[in-house]
C-alpha cells in the first residue's frame, strides 16, 4: 500500500513563460500527472464510465507555493504524498525537488463521485479496492 509515490519530468520550452521559467499552470499539470501514473501503478481507473459506479475525483481545492524557479530542460522528480485519507476525499501533497532542493510545494483535495440522477455528479465513498491500495504517510514523510 503505498503512501508516496513519484515520477520524473523534464521542463519542457513550451512549459515555459517569456523569462524561461516553467509557468505557474504547469505545477498543477504535473500535479495531475503523477496522480495518474499513481493510479495506473496501482492498476486502479482514475475515471470510470461505467454506470453507477464512481465516475471521478474533481478537485475541490488546489494550491501550491513556488521557492525556485524550474527552467528549460532541467530535470525534476514529483513526488505525491498521500496526506489524508477521508471517507469521500483525498488529500495528496506533492513536492517538486531539483536536484534535492524543493522548489515548489502543491497540494490537491479530490471527492470521489458517482452520477446521481440526471448525470448530476454526487460525493461518493471511497471505493474499498481504491481505499485498500492507499496508505496515509506519516508527516515525516513529507518533512522538507
Amino acid at each position: 500500500m503505498p503512501s508516496e509515490f513519484s515520477i520524473t519530468r523534464t521542463v519542457e520550452f513550451a512549459e515555459t513563460d517569456m523569462a524561461g521559467i516553467m509557468h505557474f499552470a504547469n505545477f498543477f499539470r504535473w500535479m495531475e500527472a503523477g496522480e495518474t501514473a499513481l493510479y495506473r501503478s496501482l492498476g486502479l481507473p482514475l475515471i470510470s464510465f461505467v454506470p453507477g459506479q464512481v465516475v471521478g475525483w474533481p478537485r475541490v481545492n488546489v494550491s501550491c507555493s513556488y521557492r525556485a524557479p524550474l527552467r528549460f530542460n532541467d530535470t525534476v522528480e514529483v513526488k505525491l504524498f498521500v496526506k489524508k485519507l477521508g471517507t469521500r476525499s483525498v488529500v495528496y501533497l506533492f513536492q517538486f525537488r531539483k536536484a534535492g532542493v524543493l522548489c515548489a510545494e502543491g497540494e490537491v483535495t479530490a471527492v470521489c463521485v458517482t452520477a446521481g440522477e440526471k448525470g448530476v455528479m454526487v460525493s461518493a465513498p471511497i471505493p474499498a479496492e481504491v481505499r485498500a491500495k492507499l496508505q496515509v504517510a506519516p508527516p515525516a514523510a513529507w518533512a522538507s
